[in-house]
């Protein structure tokens, strides 16, 4: 491997702080390298003492197409500017859950993050446009909105006054819900039921008019809040139900097909704003690279990840799709409460025409 991505967590807070110093100030000077002989290759370049390492904050295990990307773009990053910038992602909540992780990001204490749609909602009540159940049609429909300036530049600008800028914003995965109980087929079948949801008021409320509980909760949390029954069940994709093991404590999934909310990397303005325009442009191309291997990771392994877990035990159905949407419906009018969004509902629905 070409370089060592380890970093001391014991040293991980100072670090970042000093990069961050460093960087917005402009310290650090590189010696330039003597020109290959004719015939010779350039060796790669080498991390040293003014390799910025960009940590990302995830809340997922290192097999999860996010992670895969990111650490795919964190070797391209460091080829493509001269060992200036590299990517370290950070799995499995280590630098906490989601909501923690913005706060350190904002602080300065990472440089960027994956986190879920919702979470943005808490810093801009008019991200819930994108958070809507069946506002997109297919990934591919939402990866395009949700990544079109035309759409997006002023929503995902309003965020940088409180050191929150939205890069990119990638597929999550199509939303379910499963549980401990029994198979879902009507909403009447979620009575009772705790069922978590992202730490955000317009999921809560989903999972209310759905007919469960929306309980919100780190999704480190929710295997032995199952186990242990202080839940019911969750409402996610394919690959949390099966890679973090929710499977085997709550092995009834049912296609419910309410969400597909995107999930955003995000990074402290300071540090995107060091970047020389040359090395933001190399960095946008890679990310939208990103996008498209993204993808083609979900498609392969949501069907791995449902075979796996069907031959573990877990049961699949489908529900009573058209009972979900009548009952989810009011909170799309309810949630676009102002003329923007109204206006980016509508650019999104009239992409998808």
């Amino acid at each position: 491997m070409r370089r060592n991505k380890a970093v001391s967590m014991t040293a991980l807070v100072g670090a970042a702080l000093l990069a961050l110093t460093a960087c917005s100030a402009g310290t650090g000077t590189t010696t330039p390298e003597t020109a290959p002989e004719a015939g010779e290759t350039a060796a790669a370049p080498e991390a040293n003492a003014d390799t910025l390492v960009m940590k990302v904050a995830f809340n997922q295990p290192e097999t999860h197409p996010q992670y895969i990307v990111m650490d795919e773009l964190g070797d391209k990053l460091f080829e493509a500017t001269d060992g200036a910038y590299d990517v370290e992602v950070f799995p499995n909540e280590t630098l906490g859950a989601q909501r923690e992780t913005i706060e350190l990001l904002q602080a300065g204490t990472i440089e960027m993050a994956y986190v879920g749609g919702p979470l943005l909602e808490n810093f801009n009540p008019d991200f819930v446009v994108f958070n809507l159940p069946f506002v997109f049609d297919s990934p591919e429909h939402q990866s395009q909105v949700t990544n079109d300036p035309d759409i997006t530049t002023e929503l995902y600008s309003s965020l940088e006054g409180q050191n929150i800028k939205v890069l990119s914003a990638f597929h999550g995965g199509v939303r379910n819900v499963y549980n401990s109980v029994k198979p879902i087929n009507t909403p009447a079948d979620l009575a009772s039921m705790k069922i978590r949801v992202i730490e955000s008021d317009t999921n809560i409320e989903m999972m209310s008019l759905m007919g469960g509980t929306g309980t919100p909760m780190g999704q480190g949390e929710v295997y032995t809040a199952i186990q242990s029954g202080l839940l019911e069940g969750g409402e996610n994709n394919e690959l949390i139900f099966y890679n973090l093991k929710q499977h085997e404590v709550a092995p009834y999934y049912s296609y419910t097909r309410h969400l597909m909310f995107p999930d955003y990397l995000i990074i402290n303005p300071a540090i995107y704003d060091a970047m020389s325009a040359e090395h933001q442009e190399i960095f946008a191309e890679l990310l939208a690279e990103a996008r498209v291997h993204e993808a083609e990771l979900w498609t392969e392994q949501v069907s791995a990840a449902k075979d796996a877990a069907e031959a573990e035990g877990a049961m699949f159905n489908e529900v009573d799709a058209e009972a979900f949407a009548a009952v989810i419906a009011p909170l799309t009018e309810q949630k676009l409460s102002n003329d923007v969004t109204r206006g980016i509902y509508d650019q999104v629905r009239a992409a998808a025409e």
